[in-house]
This record gives structure tokens, C-alpha cells and sequence, in this order.
């Protein structure tokens, strides 16, 4: 049998594009120089990719601000004063601010899509930030003459529109990053921000017909950046019975670096629906160690003790940089832990 095997999304960008954003920023070299960087990243990424066997191939996010804020790059409304995430080791992240409405998005994903596609020999997955998180830009007080239930409708638009311009341009699926599922019980344990958030996410998915929805996945984690997360100390099972309940075909569920994954594997299959395939993740971006490919296979096969193997596939914890100035993971390490994903995952299938 083929288990399907599939990268998250980003991937540590190499040294001479990280260089070339810092010459842009200090007027060192022009716009046109960086995009040559971005695409000539994009394209050895993709080529690293379909080197190593992946199946399904990602841009890398290399040309990314972030894989939360892509859709906000230029926009005028917006101030830096916004949510702030803390991570466990101390340091945190901020979104921006909307200041005034309408929301739309200044950047659609369909146009990472369509400069992957042009390196590609295989089918390429994009990924897109969930509404949930974008919904979070809106301040608490409030803004004069742009309620909030103004905001949601005109981000439900946009968030739709996003991923169709990511089918649009090709791409074979498209996957919601929902990190903030995890976060949401951390900031409220009575799960009303959680409830809220898949309410949103399902108002979206919901304009989607059922064969389009099985192209859609959504992937959960508890954050990682600089090695650390946001809420790993959170109980999975907290969140599960709540992240299967959004109408969604696939699932990309970090597993790898939870301490108990038996529990968290019972519940995923006491929890999702027999047309949800669950993409279980068996290599940690946050542990500088790789794992080795029988590491990998075997913990694929005790993921088969508990969903069905031909709803079962993998995937890494998450992004190795999704934010795009997060060099603590090496790009050698990550193509490293990439590939014990790839030979582990085609183990453990000869196996099953």
C-alpha cells in the first residue's frame, strides 16, 4: 500500500535569501534583485522536495512574511499594536491592529501558487492562514463605523476568496493553519473562543461544495518558533472533539512531540468522521535531533493501531520557520528530518 506523505508549509529559508531581504530592507539592492532571490529559493526548495520522493510538494513559504500575515502585506489600515502570543521560552509574537474597515486582503495566496507551479513536476499543496487567526486583528474596543459582525462577513469573503484563488491557479489542496485552536483553551478554558473559531472557520468551508471540501485540510499544533511553543502544555484531547467537528476532509495533526501519543491517537479516532484522512505527524521541527527512519515508521504503525491505514497519512508537527525571520532550525536539518519522514513513512506502508 501508499500512505500519502505531505510537508506543512514552510521551510527554513537558505542564507543567501535571508541576506537579500536584509539588503532590501537597508536599500542595498532593488525589488526586482529580491524577487530573483525569492523565486530562484522557491524553485530549489521545490527541487530539494521532489529530489527526496515527496509526492506533494509546498512553495516553502519562502517568499512569505509569515504564514499568518501574507494577506496584510501593504495594507494602510492596520497598527502594530495587536494581539500578542507568548511562547513558552519567553519571547512572543504580535499581529498587527485593524484600524478601520473594510477588511480585505492585500495578498492572495493563489499567486504563491502559481510561482510554485512553474518548478513543479508534481502536485503542489498551498497553504493559507485560517480566519480564525485573521479575526483576532479586530480590537477589542471596537472600531467607529465598522462593527464587528462588519469585520467577520467581510473576512468570510476574503478567506474565501483566498483559497479559490488557490484552486484557481491549481493547486492539487489547500490547508488552513488553525494554531491558534490549541491557544484559544490556554486564553479561555471554556472553549467559547474555541467554539467561536470553528463557527467562523465552518461559515467559510461551508461555502465550499463536498468534493472541494475534501480537498481542504486543516492542520492544528501548538505554535513553533525559535524552538519553543505556545501551548504544548495544553490538553490535546481538550481540543480534539472540537477540531473535528469543522467540515474539513483532511487533517494535519502534530503528534510527534506530544509525551503520550496513544491517548492523543484514541481520541483522534473516537473523534473524526470516517471521510476525514488524518495526516499524523512524526517528525518535531522544534528538536534539533532527526529522527531516524525506523523512529519514523514505527511511529506510523502505532497510528495505524488506532485510525485505518487508508485514512491514514504524515506529515511533520509543523512548519520549520512559519514565521520568516525564524532561523533556529537549520535548512540542512530540516531537508534531514524530511527525509526520515519520506523513507519512514514508505517503511512502515511496505510493512502495513
Amino acid at each position: 500500500m501508499i500512505l500519502p506523505t505531505e510537508s506543512i508549509g514552510s521551510i527554513p529559508r537558505p542564507q543567501r535569501l535571508i541576506a537579500g531581504i536584509a539588503d532590501h530592507a537597508a536599500g542595498r539592492i532593488d525589488t526586482a534583485a529580491l524577487d530573483a532571490l525569492y523565486d530562484d529559493a522557491v524553485r530549489d526548495t521545490i527541487a530539494r522536495l521532489e529530489a527526496l520522493g515527496s509526492p506533494v510538494v509546498t512553495d516553502g513559504e519562502q517568499s512569505k512574511p509569515s504564514f499568518a500575515t501574507y494577506p496584510l502585506q501593504g495594507l494602510p489600515n492596520l497598527a502594530p499594536d495587536g494581539a500578542v502570543i507568548p511562547f513558552a521560552d519567553g519571547h512572543t509574537r504580535q499581529l498587527p491592529r485593524l484600524t478601520a474597515g473594510p477588511f480585505r486582503y492585500a495578498v492572495r495566496s493563489g499567486q504563491y501558487l502559481r510561482a510554485a507551479r512553474k518548478h513543479a513536476t508534481v502536485p503542489v499543496k498551498q497553504a493559507v492562514i485560517a480566519p480564525s487567526a485573521l479575526s483576532l486583528l479586530y480590537p477589542g474596543g471596537g472600531i467607529d463605523g465598522y462593527d464587528r459582525e462588519a469585520f467577520l462577513d467581510d473576512l468570510v469573503d476574503e478567506a474565501e476568496a483566498d483559497i479559490r484563488s488557490a484552486f484557481d491557479a491549481g493547486a492539487y489542496s489547500v490547508q488552513l493553519d488553525f494554531t491558534e485552536g490549541r491557544l484559544s483553551i490556554k486564553l479561555d478554558p471554556s472553549k467559547g473562543v474555541l467554539d467561536a473559531f470553528v463557527a467562523l472557520n465552518n461559515r467559510v468551508l461551508d461555502r465550499f461544495s463536498d468534493e472541494e471540501r475534501a480537498r481542504i485540510g486543516v492542520h492544528t499544533c501548538p505554535g513553533g518558533d525559535q524552538d519553543s511553543t505556545h501551548s504544548l502544555d495544553v490538553d490535546y484531547t481538550e481540543l480534539l472533539p472540537h477540531l473535528f467537528a469543522l467540515h474539513a476532509g483532511a487533517f494535519y495533526v502534530q503528534l510527534a512531540s506530544e509525551p503520550d501519543p496513544d491517548r492523543v491517537l484514541a481520541a483522534i479516532a473516537a473523534h473524526s468522521r470516517p471521510d476525514q484522512r488524518i495526516f499524523v505527524g512524526v517528525t518535531d521541527p522544534v528538536d534539533p535531533v532527526v529522527e531516524a527512519a525506523e523512529l519514523v515508521r514505527d511511529r506510523v504503525l502505532r497510528a495505524a493501531e488506532h485510525i485505518p491505514p487508508d485514512r491514514l497519512g504524515t506529515c511533520d508537527d509543523c512548519g520549520f520557520a512559519p514565521f520568516g525571520d525564524d532561523v533556529s532550525t537549520s535548512r540542512d536539518t530540516a531537508w534531514a528530518k524530511i527525509r526520515a519522514r519520506i523513507e519512514g513513512t514508505a517503511l512502515a506502508a511496505r510493512q502495513l
